[in-house]
């Protein structure tokens, strides 16, 4: 290999290394919109995101059909009820072979295992596949340390595959979560609007904050030109510190 073939080879993996720290967030209102965008912006995305939006208006069908064109899916629900209806829930999700289910850590540690369980039994057991408890959701302006750390340290104890929080929430939650994959919304390129996230963070930030994956939504799916947007938020991430952690 020449050395132009090894800059070419190196450009290509650290592309595919931001790609894999990337989920969309894909909110729209129907199924044909969210693959359709799914695959226009898959050179810069290894997840797409399935909110209460889309999935209460396309149910389970959407799961299948973004499955279906190869993409590892976070179902996003946030799932908050009595023990048995979440682990009952859980269980369908995993069915659905999604990568990453969410459940609000709020619930508490029965609800949680009952979730965690739940999935397993059902999951295809695809590595790294699970549940990520929420801490705080990122609109609220800020979060008390003492709660960040007791939920971090629930979703750990639990058998959560990760966590969600806010970029600003990471120097907390990090240490009382050290082996779980930390996923982060509300980010936003520099001087884009935050919307209703109180607690925003660039891409960059988050990661160099030790973020795993982050959360792009309406930074690149309003914009005039998404696939721009995309390559914007991917070319911010490389050469970028995160790499040697």
């Amino acid at each position: 290999m020449n050395a132009e073939d090894e800059t070419e080879a190196a450009t290509g993996s650290t592309q595919e290394r931001a790609r894999s720290r990337l989920a969309l967030a894909l909110d729209v209102a129907s199924a044909g919109e969210a693959t359709a965008l799914a695959r226009r912006l898959r050179p810069h995305f290894s997840v797409v995101k399935v909110g209460l939006e889309l999935f209460v208006a396309e149910g389970p069908d959407v799961v299948r059909a973004l499955t279906g064109e190869g993409f590892d899916v976070f179902l996003d629900l946030k799932l908050h009820d009595i023990p048995n209806t979440v682990g009952r829930a859980a269980a369908r999700a995993g069915g659905l072979g999604v990568r990453y289910l969410t459940v609000h850590l709020a619930g508490g540690e029965q609800m949680v295992r009952a979730a965690v369980e739940g999935f397993a039994s059902a999951s295809p057991g695809a590595p790294g596949s699970g549940i990520l408890g929420v801490t705080v959701l990122t609109s609220e302006p800020e979060a008390g340390d003492e709660v960040l750390a007791e939920r971090a340290r629930l979703a750990a104890s639990a058998g959560c595959v990760g966590a969600v929080c806010a970029s600003a929430d990471l120097p907390v939650v990090r240490p009382a979560a050290t082996r779980l994959v930390l996923v982060v919304p509300g980010i936003r390129m520099e001087g884009s609007d935050r919307g209703d996230q109180a607690r925003s963070a660039t891409p960059g930030s988050a990661l160099a904050s030790g973020a795993d994956l982050l959360v792009i939504g309406r930074t690149v799916t309003a914009a005039a030109d998404p696939e721009a947007a995309a390559a914007l938020v991917s070319a911010s991430l490389l050469g970028g510190s995160w790499q040697q952690h």
